[in-house]
């Protein structure tokens, strides 16, 4: 059966990814859809910062009609503030609605946004509803397990959150005290799915870095699909491995270089096409490490591609490391 979020079939098993500050920009999700992601989402966007037109975070809103199904993701501490800011993200005609209860940074958590709703459920079921109610558009969220090991709630918040109308939930398997350190635990998530109360699909996020990892976890912890957020940076391929393995039970070979420098450059036009040449050159320095990571001598290159600033000399020194390191990466 395939896996539905209100009128959006995301197939049989979808692969979605993780929103993340600072990454999940259109450039990104691009690179990430070309490789196979069944459902994206943007960084997450200040509720305030979309009332009062900042604009970073309405910039946030742009979408694009081949990234579809996509969801705006919204974080905030005042239920007024976010039924205002769901209208307005509505309008940006996004496929979903996302509330970020899980951000565990501290200028998020700390202002009574984020992952500190976990510390008040009333207060997130408040909020929930009032988002619900303020768009036509099916409204999902993206929690954590809890505050801390004292605290893990999210089984609770599963069906609160359900009862007032979201129609998915995906729950990174860590509390906030942990950040992201440690390994995450999948068994409360599993137990969520099996809660014959819960009816609206269930996604798990958190360690998932390799194909194995996602079939086993698949199989053992029952979720209706996998979200991938870290390990997708730098490496986009993992969901067209990970689906080509569910689809075949084969393994798919790794990029050879010559892939690894085409979709960098396709990720470094177009961060330049969105945000302009000197923000999207800037910008892209922080993927260099990780579209070339594990690739011997390569070290010199990616020091010259974060010291650059013309498109002409960065694409000059992609076209270096395709010539110096003509070999398949595994």
């Amino acid at each position: 059966m395939s896996v539905k979020i209100g009128n959006i079939d995301l197939g049989k098993f979808p692969l979605l990814l993780a929103p993340m500050e600072d990454v999940s920009d259109p450039p990104f999700r691009l690179v990430c859809k070309q490789n196979g992601v069944d459902m994206m989402y943007t960084e997450f966007i200040s509720s305030e910062g979309l009332i009062r037109a900042a604009a970073k975070s309405r910039q946030k809103l742009d979408i694009f009609e081949y990234e579809r199904p996509i969801g705006i993701q919204i974080f905030g501490s005042d239920i007024d503030t976010m039924r205002e800011a769901t209208e307005i993200a509505s309008q940006a005609n996004p496929d979903l609605i996302d509330i970020n209860y899980g951000c565990p940074v501290k200028n998020v958590a700390c202002r009574g946004a984020g992952a500190s709703l976990l510390r008040d459920i009333d207060k997130m079921t408040a909020m929930t509803k009032a988002v619900v109610s303020a768009t036509h558009l099916p409204v999902t969220v993206k929690t954590r397990l809890g505050w801390d090991d004292n605290s893990k709630n999210v089984y609770d918040v599963a069906e609160r959150l359900q009862d007032v109308g979201i129609q998915a939930l995906s729950i990174h398997g860590r509390t906030r005290a942990q950040l992201y350190k440690g390994q995450a635990d999948w068994q409360l998530i599993r137990d969520i799915k099996r809660n014959p109360r819960i009816r609206i699909p269930i996604f798990g996020n958190g360690d998932v870095d390799s194909v194995d990892k996602a079939a086993a976890w698949r199989m053992e912890y029952e979720v209706d699909g996998i979200m991938i957020g870290r390990a997708a940076i730098g490496y986009p391929w993992i969901f067209r491995e990970i689906r080509h393995f569910f689809e075949t039970g084969e393994y798919l070979a790794g990029p050879t270089i010559a892939e690894r420098v085409a979709v960098c450059r396709t990720h470094l036009e177009k961060s330049v096409e969105w945000k302009g040449e000197k923000t999207g050159i800037f910008e892209m320095r922080r993927h260099y490490a990780s579209y070339f990571k594990g690739i011997p001598h390569v070290k010199e290159y990616r020091m010259k591609l974060v010291s650059l600033t013309t498109l002409a000399d960065i694409h000059g020194v992609l076209d270096e490391i395709s010539e110096q390191f003509e070999l398949e990466v595994a």
